[in-house]
C-alpha cells in the first residue's frame, strides 16, 4: 500500500493518494488534477474513488474534473448535501 500525502504550501492545501493492489484513491484532490492521474498511470493502478471530506469558501477542488477525466465515483460524508457533483 503506498499513501502520499500531497501539500501545497503557498495555499495551506492537502490532499492524499493512496494506492493498493492496483486501485488509487484520490482524498480531497486540489484543483489541478493531471498529476493524480499521471501517478496512477506510473503506479499501474486505476483511480476508483475520489473523496470530499469537506468544503471551503476559499478552496476549489478538482474533484469534478477528476471524476469526469477517470470515471471515479465522488464520495461525501454521510451529512453533506452538496448542490453539485
Amino acid at each position: 500500500m503506498k499513501i502520499e500525502q500531497i501539500y501545497t504550501g503557498c495555499l495551506a492545501q492537502g490532499a492524499y493518494y493512496i494506492e493498493s493492489n492496483g486501485e488509487a484513491a484520490i482524498i480531497d484532490p486540489l484543483r489541478e488534477v493531471q498529476s493524480y492521474i499521471d501517478r496512477a498511470f506510473h503506479d499501474g493502478a486505476t483511480i476508483t474513488y475520489i473523496f470530499e471530506t469537506h468544503f471551503h469558501a476559499d478552496f476549489v477542488s478538482g474533484h469534478v474534473t477528476l471524476a469526469e477525466k477517470t470515471g471515479a465515483p465522488i464520495v461525501f460524508g454521510p451529512n453533506a448535501n452538496p448542490s453539485f457533483t
